[in-house]
Parts: C-alpha cells; structure tokens; sequence
C-alpha cells in the first residue's frame, strides 16, 4: 500500500464515536498538476475532495457513486466531485486558474475563493430508483464548515470536520489531509471535549500530514487518554473512470455538420475530460461510424 495517501477509520471502546482520518497529499497534487490549479484553487479543490473520498468510503456497494458540487458565488466557479467506495476520487474546480491574494499569513482566502453565498450538494447513487441527494446553504466557503453543516442538517449526526491544503511556493502540494469526528447515539459530552482539546493541540490537520509519515501516530494524538481500536485502513487515489469510448459517444450526438467544421476548424477532433483533462482525438469517420450504429 502507499502509505502517503490513505484512510484510517477507527471507534473508541465505548462505541460513542467515530473517526476517519486521512491522508491525500499525493491524490491532490495530482489533482493540481492535472488541472494546474493555482493555490488557492489547489486548497479549495483538495479540501472538497478530500471529504468527498472520505465519505465515499462509508457507501456499502461497489457501484455506488456519490456526487459533491460545491456552488458558491466566488470566482472559483463550482467543484464538482464524484467518488465511489474503494477510496477512488476524480473532480474538478470550474476556474482552476483563479487567485486571491491571502488577508491573513499563512492562510488561503478559499471561502472568497469559493463565496458564501450558495450550497453544498451531495448526491448518493446506491443503485436504487432515486439517488439520496441532500443540499445544505454554504457557511462559509470554507468547506469544512460546510461539510459539518450538511452533516448536521442532512443527515443528522454531529460531526467535527477540519480539511486542509498545505501548498508550497513552487505550487506543489506537500500536505493535503481531512479529519472528521463523528457523535455516536449516546455519546458524552466528556469524550468528545477530550477528543476536541487533543485535535486543537494538534494543530491544522495539513501540518498533520507533513508533520506525521503515518496516520496510526496522529490518531494515537487525537485519542489520547481514550482506549479506541482502528476498525479499517483504506488506499485512496485520484483515479478518473473516463476512456476514449466513453467520450466518442458524447462526440457522436454532434451533428455532422458540427463535426466536419470542427475537424476543418482545428485540424482535429478532439474531446477533453472535465474530471482529469485527458484528451482524446479522433477522426471524422471514427465519430460517423459510430452515429451509424445507433438506433
């Protein structure tokens, strides 16, 4: 397993709380070299993603997808995410180029970045009729407090969450990670304060992930003082399902008027995947043929 990006999930003895923590250094920087993401797009783009492969993680079947838009009213346009339950993420921020200068040192003006005014949308396709989607107003644009939003609102369990994005100068991402906590029916108040002292004491959780070269030694921090047992270890990976298939039957529902002046327009025709900017070309006939075999 690569041990820089992966998940952790654990309960404490009492079964009062639930945690997941985990490292996505490596999946966000591919994320930014994909997409070549400016920094504050990079931590707005992480932090989404972060909590959404997270998240994913808890679906039961292999085929269940779930879907994050993050719509704010800030430059960076939506962020759209799609991760399934194996801790495979792919996505995208709609403006990856956008900038703002930071008002405080050391932090990223992600919630200006993002806007707060808009929602967050979370779409589960478990494989039944209808998807459960839950939509929650933005907090902040920060996405950690709008992800315990919605977790509040939506689905009824309180919950901690701190995601962060350590960017350095040459834009590389050298700590990316997400943290969520979560109140178990019955849980002390007791508890989940020494587990919120122990977090404050660790500091932001992209620090964590350059600090510590395993999640098994942040977590002993986090529980301090409590007994806990870690009941799963999941790989994570920023992996896209698109193929050059896949994006030829989006070419074939052009006209073959549209297709021609496309191909004497470039030279070329070319289709580009949203979530991971792999491009694929084809040739007129190749799309014509394929117009050909529908019904």
């Amino acid at each position: 397993m690569n041990r820089i990006d992966y998940l952790l999930k654990a309960v404490d003895s009492n079964q009062q709380v639930r945690i997941m923590i985990a490292n996505t250094t490596g999946v966000i920087e591919e994320a930014h070299q994909r997409h070549n993401t400016s920094a504050t797009a990079s931590a707005a783009l992480g932090r989404v993603l972060t909590a959404a492969i997270m998240m994913g993680t808890d679906m039961k079947g292999s085929q269940d997808i779930i879907t994050v838009r993050v719509c704010g009213n800030g430059i960076s346009g939506p962020i759209v995410i799609t991760a399934d339950n194996s801790g495979n993420g792919r996505g995208f921020v709609s403006n990856p180029g956008a900038d703002l200068e930071s008002r405080y040192p050391g932090k990223l003006a992600v919630g200006e970045l993002v806007g707060k005014e808009g929602y967050l949308e979370v779409m589960k396709d478990l494989g039944l009729k209808q998807p459960f989607v839950g939509r929650v107003p933005l907090v902040s644009g920060e996405i950690a407090e709008d992800f315990a939003q919605y977790f509040m609102m939506s689905e009824q369990i309180p919950s901690l969450v701190s995601l962060g994005v350590l960017v350095a100068p040459d834009l590389s991402i050298i700590g990316s990670g997400g943290l969520i906590v979560q109140a178990l029916p019955g849980a002390e108040d007791s508890l989940l304060a020494n587990i919120e002292k122990n977090i404050t004491a660790l500091g932001p959780i992209s620090n964590v992930m350059k600090t510590y070269a395993l999640l098994e030694d942040a977590l002993d921090v986090i529980m301090t003082g409590i007994d806990y047992k870690i009941v799963g270890e999941i790989p994570l990976a920023f992996k896209c399902n698109c193929s050059r298939d896949r994006l030829a039957v989006i070419l074939s529902s052009l006209s073959d008027d549209d297709i021609k002046d496309a191909f004497e327009k470039e030279g070329r025709l070319e289709a580009v995947c949203n979530f991971c900017q792999e491009r694929y070309e084809y040739t007129p006939e190749e799309i014509w043929a394929l117009k050909k075999q529908k019904p």
